[in-house]
This record gives structure tokens, sequence and C-alpha cells, in this order.
């Protein structure tokens, strides 16, 4: 084979289901040459032998997307690489050569891309959640890109920001988006991705939304004790069902009773601080909301946030309101009703 054009890397556990859609679109690329690395992480199902039925090459590594991608990357042979989900497929034929030629236009090797996403739903609804999901996307705001959307990137520069932080077994593709940001720029590319909503579908996708919140302020503020305490936090895809909430707030409870006070109200804080940075998010969803009425690409809610509402709010007094509020929310509102309706379904 010729020299690729581009080296795609797909962390697999149990995706056997997934995978001969994803080989057939990757075959159906036009204008590049793709060398398609699969690292598998230890799958019970078929997964490695339908994809060395399919040619590409086949790698082994310890569970984990992180290792799995590190492992893929070091294996690569082309100056570029793609990290993409096995349940992700590219929108049309000629994608990924676009985006490798919007990309090396830049003439900057510190630029990594990401595309927008289209979720593919079997469920008609929560239409509101997907869309705001779905266009935020496309906000490149901080905390708005993940591995969903796949990541193209400079191999040289993807090991010069350190490869996937593999501390955790999820939330790689959040700590190199902030590298990224950091560091050098990023890039929106062509088309979009099409994503499957088979999580969110299974286990809730508001109850999932919730939760993915949870982990991203635990994360902010660095709080280890949660993901060490917190009972399988992220789930592989296979063992995914019904999401439960409650176990989540007994574990936010308990290290709160085990921090005392003095510690649990810094901590909240925090929190407070990081909910504030995050609040154009409600206004972002308002124009989501009012797309029909907008028409594409206007965001005046989301503006006012910027140009009035931030400048007014965000500051320490901001936060400490913003921290009660959280607080009296999270754990005055959303535990109790969560724990009345989740008794409901296991009574059931």
């Amino acid at each position: 084979m010729s020299q690729p054009d581009l080296s795609i890397v797909i962390p697999v556990l149990d995706e056997a289901e997934n995978l001969p859609r994803l080989f057939q679109a990757l075959a159906e690329q036009r204008g590049i040459v793709l060398e398609i690395i699969v690292v598998d992480g230890g799958s019970a199902d078929n997964s490695a032998n339908i994809s060395k039925a399919h040619g590409v090459v086949v790698l082994q590594s310890a569970p984990g997307r992180g290792l799995q991608m590190n492992a893929g990357a070091a294996r690569a042979s082309a100056d570029w690489l793609l990290f993409l989900h096995a349940d992700t497929l590219p929108s049309y034929a000629g994608q990924f050569r676009d985006a490798l030629a919007q990309i090396q236009a830049c003439n900057t090797s510190r630029v990594a891309g990401h595309f927008a996403l289209e979720f593919e739903r079997q469920q008609r609804k929560n239409t509101l959640l997907y869309r705001y999901m779905q266009e935020k996307t496309a906000s490149h705001r901080r905390h708005t890109i993940n591995g969903d959307q796949g990541l193209l990137v400079t191999r040289a520069w993807f090991f010069e920001l350190g490869s996937f932080d593999t501390r955790l077994a999820f939330l790689e593709d959040q700590r190199i988006a902030v590298k990224v940001h950091e560091y050098g720029r990023w890039l929106m590319l062509p088309g979009h991705l099409i994503t499957s909503a088979r999580r969110f579908e299974t286990e809730g996708a508001k109850t999932r939304y919730i939760l993915m919140a949870i982990i991203m302020a635990m994360y902010a503020i660095d709080l280890r004790e949660f993901f060490t305490r917190a009972p399988r936090v992220y789930e592989a895809q296979s063992a995914t069902g019904r999401l439960l909430l409650t176990p989540y707030f007994r574990c936010l409870r308990a290290i709160m009773r085990d921090f005392g006070w003095r510690k649990s109200t810094q901590c909240w804080v925090q929190v407070g601080h990081f909910v504030l940075a995050e609040s154009w998010q409600l206004f972002f969803i308002i124009d989501v909301a009012l797309r029909p009425l907008l028409g594409k690409d206007r965001y005046p809610a989301t503006t006012f946030h910027d140009r009035i509402f931030a400048p007014l709010t965000h500051h320490r007094f901001g936060a400490w309101v913003t921290c009660g509020l959280v607080f009296v929310y999270t754990m005055g509102v959303l535990a109790p009703w969560y724990r009345w309706r989740e008794r409901r379904w296991l009574a059931d």
C-alpha cells in the first residue's frame, strides 16, 4: 500500500454490531489514502475478527479509550491522525479528503480539527435536547468538544501535547481539548459526523445529560474522590442499562460528610465558578428552541449573555450566589426527585 495520507485510529470494545457499517463508510471515502487501525480493548464479541476480515490493522490493548488510542497512534504511519469512535460515521464520501485539505491549508502544526455532530436516533422524544447538543458541537466553546466529534491532528503535535491522559478510563477527550485551546487552536471541519444516540436512549437522555453535567463539574474542580468512589460513573456501552442517579447523589453527600462543612463549602464555591462560566448554555438553548423563528446561525440570547449578563455576574459574589442556587437545586430538588422516581422504577 502507498504511504497513507491519514491514519484513522478506532478504539473498540464489543463493537461487532457497528464495525461493518463503519468499515463500509470508510471504504467509500474518495480522494484520500487511509490507514485504518482498530485497537481492541479486550472485546468479548467478534470485534477483532470482523476487523481482521476487513483487512485493517488490529492491535490489542488494555481497556480504556485513552490507552487504546495512544497505542494506535504509536503504530500509525501517516503524518496526520484522526481518532474516530466505532459508532460514528462520515456524512459524505469526500469528507476526510476535504477535512485534511482544510487543516493543511492552515500552514501550522498547532491546530486540531473536529466535526459537528448529528445524532442517529431510534426514538423521537427529547428532540430539543438533541438539537441543543448537536448545535453546541459547532460552538467552539470550552467543554463542548468531545471524542464523538473526532480529533484530526498531526502525529507530531499529538505526541507533543502528551498524547491522551489515561489517569481515568474516560474524559481523555476533554483533557486533550483543553490542551489544544491552551497551546494552539481548534478548527471546525467540513460536514458533520453521524453518531449513535444509543447511550442516551438506553440510559435515558435527560438522566445521562444530568450525570454528564455532574461529571464535568467534578472534573473541573478536580474532585478526584468522586471518580474513585462513584459507582461505575461511565460504563462501557455494552454494559449500559437504565441509569440511576440516586447512587451518585449519595456519593456526593458522603464526600461532603467526610470533608466537613468548611471544605465542602469550598468545593461548592468552585462548582459555582464553573457553572457561572458555563451559564452561556442556558441562553444558548433558548436560541436553539427559537431556531424555527430565528433562522440559521442567529444567537441573540447567547449574544445578550456574552455582552450583558456575563460582565454583570461573572465575579466572586456571582459565584457565591450561583453556588447556593446549584446546591439547593442539586441536593434539594434533583436528588429527592430522582430518589422518588427511581424507587418507583425499581418497584415496577
